[in-house]
């Protein structure tokens, strides 16, 4: 199983839309050289929802084919229909991704029986390990921690990627969890570093696109259960993590990164350029974190 830091890798974009295949190879080094533990490729922060299916296939089969093995790859798979979310898991599976991410569906707000027996359909629908995702900020949909037990129980289901930011809540779910073998991974990089200092196994980070090196230290210590060095790490990555939301996700880390020289400035419709007002605050958060210069 995968501990430490898991990127949720922002897909890299030409001015005008298309997917930039140099640049993604580009990034994914750039993890592997900074000690990233793992990859999710088409994860939320990736822009599934804008491609089609066809481009979501050629994004997860690019990241594994230049990770190479060196790290997991974890595949963005989640979809809105149960049928679509199993068509992306099987695809992921088959190009050779190690596990997959399926984020509670969006929009159509199903019951706690609905999205039992969605993610129950994904895990008897693949031969990929899942972890299910939850953010109901983003979603209308959030999975409760019984229906998490329940489906902890249900084989090929392997974790859970959290994203509520709710730290009473994870510690109740880790002490139910305690002795079993799924794993709890943080999706909230402000409150990730206290998830995994009670028990939490890793963080699926947006910081971790523009930090990978802080990042995999921080959750390293973290996981090692040493608080000292991970609150100090933390410290000087809050400005990130905090203004890395200022706008949607991944509007304000595509600027990152793009200020960083690693991506082109392109993004797509609904989703537009970060905004003018927010340059000077992501830039001085970059500069905090010892990323860039000026």
């Amino acid at each position: 199983m995968i501990t430490g830091s898991i990127v949720a890798m922002a897909t890299p974009m030409k001015v005008n839309g298309d997917i930039d295949w140099e640049a993604l190879r580009r990034l994914v080094n750039f993890h592997l050289e900074n000690g990233t533990d793992g990859i999710v490729a088409a994860g939320t922060t990736g822009e599934p929802t804008t491609m089609s299916f066809a481009e979501h296939f050629d994004v997860i089969r690019a990241v594994v084919e230049e990770v190479d093995g060196r790290i997991p790859v974890i595949a963005g798979t989640g979809a809105n229909a149960t049928s679509e979310a199993v068509e992306l898991a099987r695809y992921a599976g088959e190009v050779g991704a190690d596990y997959c991410l399926s984020v509670c569906p969006y929009y159509n707000k199903p019951t706690q029986e609905g999205l039992y027996q969605h993610f129950k359909a994904v895990a008897e629908g693949s031969k990929l390990p899942v972890i299910l995702y939850n953010v109901p900020g983003r979603t209308c949909s959030d999975l409760y921690n019984e229906t998490v037990l329940r489906l902890a129980e249900v084989d090929n289901i392997i974790g859970l990627k959290d994203a509520t930011g709710n730290l009473e809540r994870a510690e109740d779910l880790i002490a139910r969890l305690r002795g079993s073998d799924f794993m709890l991974y943080s999706g909230d990089d402000g409150t990730a570093c206290d998830f995994m200092l009670i028990g939490g196994h890793g963080d699926i980070s947006v910081t971790a696109n523009v930090a990978p090196r802080a990042m995999h230290e921080l959750c390293a210590a973290a996981v090692a259960g040493d608080a000292d060095k991970a609150h100090q790490i933390n410290t000087r990555l809050m400005p990130l993590h905090t203004n890395l939301g200022v706008e949607s996700n991944p509007i304000p880390v595509k600027w990152a990164l793009h200020r960083m020289g690693l991506i082109e400035p392109g993004i797509r419709l609904p989703l537009t350029w970060l905004s003018e007002k927010y340059h000077s605050t992501i830039g001085e958060a970059l500069q905090l974190a010892g990323l860039t210069d000026d």
